[in-house]
């Protein structure tokens, strides 16, 4: 869920705001592959040389398909890992929780060891229990709920880090990462995700210049980021890394939030301000390509291998109104 209200029409991306699809921009520079904009996926894919496959500061930028990606799998594949999917799970959004968990089960690091944390006001939302595979978990874990949309903003990253600072969390995993659970698993999500911080690109700024980018830019917020600042624009559908690191990065994000809330200031791009913000002081060790978080919008990089797709900012970008045509 990109933690607006559902199927809101996007705005445009000056003065870090949401883009709207009938913006005219230029194309991300990753070429198209041939597949249409909402089509079915596998993992075979073409992988084309001129993408990009590091950052500026040397860690791996991931996609699915490449060789660099294949090595990472099979280094972990033969350590074996546990690995926590944690999702925010209130009022309306629930209606999108089976099937996360279902793609999940098929997609998210099949075959390892695998724990779901789901944060609700309801947890009879999870009744009957979802099947799961073998060595794969289900935690649901109580919160009080959240009325309104922008309280739930205000508050996710203080959940996050009341929920990963759990001593069972730590014992149970090595990784954790925080997905918007209005998305689904469309294709293989493996060990090439695995890194102590990783954030995810923003599929609509994949290319663009960082003038582009809809950072934070009052300087009395603390999520600003100032010109020289910042080398990628962050999704907050995918993020994650080894407990310790996510729960630094939740931390430190909702310091920063309460500092605006003390000043009467809230970020423009919300929660993904207060990210961008950390992660330009404190680099991901990786980075994972638009694959592993794409939405059906004008403005969306042409990948090859569409992964985990958000179906709350699909239909936010199209306009949509019917919850219906945002979740199916």
């Amino acid at each position: 869920m990109a933690l607006f209200p559902f199927c809101k029409t996007a705005s445009d991306f000056l003065n870090g705001r949401k883009a709207a699809v009938a913006v005219e921009s230029p194309r991300p520079a990753f070429p198209a592959s041939g597949l249409d904009g909402g089509g079915a996926t596998t993992d075979v894919a073409v992988f084309k040389p001129q993408t990009p496959v590091e950052t500026p500061w040397g860690a791996p930028l991931v996609w699915g398909d490449t060789h660099g990606a294949a090595a990472h799998r099979a280094k972990f594949a033969q350590q074996g890992v546990r690995t926590g999917l944690l999702a925010l799970v209130v009022g309306t959004y629930a209606r999108f929780v089976r099937r996360f968990l279902s793609s999940a089960e098929t997609h998210f690091l099949p075959g390892q060891t695998v724990t779901y944390y789901i944060l609700t006001d309801n947890p009879r939302t999870l009744e009957p229990p979802v099947e799961l595979g073998p060595e794969r978990h289900l935690r649901v874990v109580p919160i009080s709920e959240l009325p309104g949309w922008e309280r739930l903003t205000r508050r996710r990253m203080a959940l996050l880090a009341d929920a990963i600072r759990n001593p069972m969390v730590g014992e149970e995993v090595d990784y954790i990462f925080c997905a918007d659970v209005d998305q689904e698993f469309v294709a293989p999500v493996g060990e090439e995700i695995l890194g102590d911080l990783v954030g995810t690109l923003h599929p609509e700024l994949f290319g663009m210049p960082r003038t582009a980018f809809p950072y934070e830019i009052r300087e009395e917020s603390a999520a600003c980021v100032e010109d020289g600042e910042g080398d990628y624009y962050y999704t907050s559908e995918l993020f994650g890394g080894s407990v310790a690191e996510m729960y630094r990065l939740a931390r430190a994000c909702s310091l920063l939030i309460l500092r605006d809330e003390a000043n009467g200031l809230m970020a423009g791009g919300l929660e993904e301000s207060y990210l961008n913000r950390y992660l330009a002081d404190r680099r991901p060790s990786r980075v994972l390509s638009p694959e592993y978080s794409w939405w059906s919008s004008a403005l969306a990089a042409d990948v090859s291998v569409q992964r985990l797709v958000s179906l709350g900012r699909t239909c936010e970008a199209r306009g949509e109104q019917d919850d219906n045509a945002c979740a199916n």
